[in-house]
């Protein structure tokens, strides 16, 4: 019998040596990540009016012949526009067996950069989530939503996870793996509503750096570009100036840390819930997945904070040190990966603490 759970990288391998999985083109070398399969840009983008869900008994294709206002190609990279919609067709498709289901997120890099990205499929009724035994055309929505980006073929800027039956851990389950293998660095771990809490760090460390608030009007970020950009030509610094607490403003970007150190122990997979009305009306976490292995003591991690993308809507908020802003839920993995986050992948985000994305250097 099939081990329910999160597919680990060589089930993700295998998908595709039984096609289950295909793609326009070979796969990269690092595509396959320890829980996941980062997706690629194809070669035409379409911009639309707005963005939208097919439904039932409809194809994506059919609503980009009657939404679309300008299509171009992406072969030699294009500028995707802050404000606007696109639907980009991806370089892999899905034959997926009758018992499996995926879900999918935007990377982290492309979470910091905040890009907001969601997977479409024919028929869908939910943006990023697949149904089980789903075959055909994977879509993504992307709409840049601080800087305008510069993004080509190829391009990853969204991942998808394929899972095997139900395999949440419940609260029962959360607390005894916590006392086992301490999943978040607290004396007084809050494990509720089926997921553990995360807090906000506002105190700062030695220079009082809180986090970072984006600059608008900026130049272009090309999202395949490692170190390229200058902090200070995109970011605002913030510091605790003697008040644990910042103010959000309706609409404006931050990029923030959560107090706590987080654990993913290799047999497991954990993701963060983006939105909780109980904790306020804001955003948190638009990239959400954390793959086993993340902030492990051998993979490097020894706790990794968790970098947090934040955004109010609606009405400036307050945010105190210390407050939940978010949950992390828990899976287990169907099998443990051959490789983990961290040291077997260089990870970029591994025993991170409050960190930009990968595009930016200091200077």
């Amino acid at each position: 019998m099939s081990v329910t759970g999160i597919l680990p990288d060589r089930e993700i391998s295998g998908l595709f040596d039984a096609g289950r999985l295909a793609s326009a083109r070979p796969l990269d070398p690092d595509q396959i990540q320890p829980a996941s399969l980062d997706l690629r840009l194809g070669e035409t983008a379409y911009r639309v009016r707005a963005s939208f869900l097919p439904g039932p008994g409809s194809l994506v294709s059919e609503k980009l012949d009657r939404l679309t206002l300008h299509e171009f190609s992406l072969a030699e990279g294009a500028v995707l526009e802050t404000g606007c919609v696109y639907i980009v067709p991806l370089m892999e498709t899905l034959a997926l067996p009758a018992d499996v289901s995926a879900s999918a997120n935007p990377k982290s890099s492309t979470g910091r950069l905040d890009i907001f990205t969601r997977v479409l499929t024919d028929n869908g009724v939910e943006f990023d989530k697949i149904a089980a035994g789903y075959n055909g055309p994977l879509y993504l929505e992307v709409s840049p939503r601080t800087f305008p980006i510069l993004a080509r073929a190829g391009s990853r800027l969204s991942q998808i996870r394929f899972r095997r039956g139900h395999s949440l851990l419940d609260e029962t389950a959360l607390s005894v793996l916590h006392e086992a293998q301490t999943l978040v660095a607290s004396d007084e771990p809050n494990i509720s509503n089926g997921g553990i809490a995360l807090s906000i760090d506002l105190a700062g460390g030695e220079n009082g750096l809180v986090g970072y608030r984006a600059k608008h009007h900026t130049g272009l970020v090309d999202v395949d570009r490692k170190g390229a950009f200058k902090v200070s030509d995109f970011w605002e610094p913030l510091y605790n100036h003697g008040a644990a607490e910042l103010v959000l403003d309706p609409d404006e970007f931050y990029i923030l840390v959560s107090r706590e150190a987080v654990h993913v122990p290799p047999a497991y997979a954990a993701e963060m819930t983006p939105f909780d009305p109980l904790v306020g009306e804001f955003r948190v976490h638009y990239a959400g997945f954390f793959d086993p292995g993340f902030g492990h003591t051998a993979a490097g991690g020894t706790g990794s904070r968790a970098v947090l993308e934040v955004r109010s809507h609606e009405v400036p908020f307050i945010l105190d040190h210390g407050q939940i802003v978010g949950r992390l839920v828990y899976e287990k993995m169907a099998a443990k990966p051959d490789a983990l986050y961290g040291a077997d992948l260089k990870s970029n985000y591994q025993g991170q603490a409050l960190k930009l994305s990968k595009h930016f250097t200091a200077g």
